[in-house]
């Protein structure tokens, strides 16, 4: 009788495949939208930051705008008020006691004794204090606009949901010798606190 072996070969064993893990899911948020934050702070100061949910930084904008505003108006009143002294002087005329800026010209041209050059000059560092008041209120609004945009963008893009793990164990931290110091142990305890983003 005749008996056929078996094959010897051992068959060929797989690898272990790598457990499946869960891919990460992204939850944007949908309702909110950069877009919409920075049309409310052009329209409005403000309003993106208040969409974006940012309530503190109302008071702060409305206080720096409200500060370059004050000056505009400061300056814009003391310009007006030299620029008629030095175009009295220029024309060589003195106003009357109805005339408006009348108490001016008695205060800064007959009682200080001003001449056209001060005058001048006062008239020109008030426009051009009045001039940069404006851009930086310009400036105000135009940073209002980023930060709505930047809050919008990048705080509410990424949300953290419950898949957030926390692991808390006691830990040894290796410490490097330092001179001088007796120390029988180079290990210092510490508590490890891990986050696991699922």
């Amino acid at each position: 009788m005749n008996v056929k072996k078996r094959d010897t070969v051992p068959p060929v064993k797989k690898a272990p495949l790598p457990p499946i893990k869960k891919e990460k899911v992204y939850h944007p948020d949908s309702t909110h939208n950069p877009h919409t934050a920075v049309m409310h702070s052009l329209m409005v100061p403000g309003w993106g930051q208040l969409y974006n949910h940012r309530w503190w930084k109302v008071p702060v904008i409305y206080g720096g705008m409200g500060l370059l505003g004050w000056a505009v108006v400061f300056n814009e009143k003391y310009y007006k008020q030299f620029l008629a002294l030095a175009q009295y002087l220029e024309h060589g005329v003195k106003p009357g006691p109805k005339d408006k800026y009348y108490n001016e010209y008695n205060l800064y041209v007959v009682s200080a004794g001003y001449q056209a050059s001060a005058i001048n000059n006062a008239t020109d560092s008030y426009r051009r204090d009045r001039d940069l008041s404006i851009l930086g209120l310009l400036g105000a609004w135009g940073i209002n606009v980023i930060d709505a945009y930047i809050d919008a963008k990048f705080i509410h893009s990424y949300t953290v949901d419950n898949d957030l793990s926390m692991k808390i164990s006691p830990g040894l931290i290796n410490q490097q010798p330092v001179y001088a110091q007796n120390l029988s142990n180079s290990f210092i305890p510490a508590i490890k606190i891990t986050f696991t983003l699922k």
